[in-house]
């Protein structure tokens, strides 16, 4: 029996269930809500540092059920941000940790972790656009087979 009894929402629940494991593997641990706010505080943070048109096309990748938390609280006003430093972006991802009481977090692991997940399941070309946006150094925390 499904688990909602709606084919579209058990379908975006079981892709969830996949990145978030992927995200799991990445980090190195079996805790589901620390790889849901990983993916949360980095698609954030990346989200905000996109142009709008960046924003979408990376949302439309989204299953449907990250797609909604990818774009929670998103306002565009002022984006992309202009931060050009790595320390800037992991900041953010720190903040959002401390936010949830998650105690000492290692941002650039985080970072990582999420960046190679999506360089896995988002398409090629957007990763490449993406990647092509960001400053040199943010570029940095991406795989590297996705920075050439």
């Amino acid at each position: 029996m499904a688990a909602t009894g709606l084919a579209v929402f058990d379908t975006t629940l079981q892709k969830t269930h996949a990145w978030l494991k992927d995200v799991m593997h990445e980090l190195g641990t079996d805790d589901r809500h620390q790889a849901y706010l990983a993916l949360r505080a980095v698609l954030h943070a990346l989200r905000d540092r996109l142009t709008v048109e960046e924003v979408a096309q990376l949302g439309a990748q989204l299953p449907m059920l990250i797609r909604g938390f990818y774009y929670e609280g998103w306002d565009p006003t002022g984006k992309p941000l202009k931060e050009r430093h790595k320390e800037d972006f992991l900041r953010h991802i720190e903040r959002y940790f401390k936010t949830t009481r998650q105690g000492e977090v290692d941002a650039e692991r985080i970072a990582r972790a999420v960046f190679r997940v999506l360089a896995r399941r988002v398409s090629k070309g957007e990763i490449e656009d993406i990647v092509h946006i960001l400053p040199r150094e943010l570029r940095e925390l991406w795989p590297q087979i996705q920075t050439t």
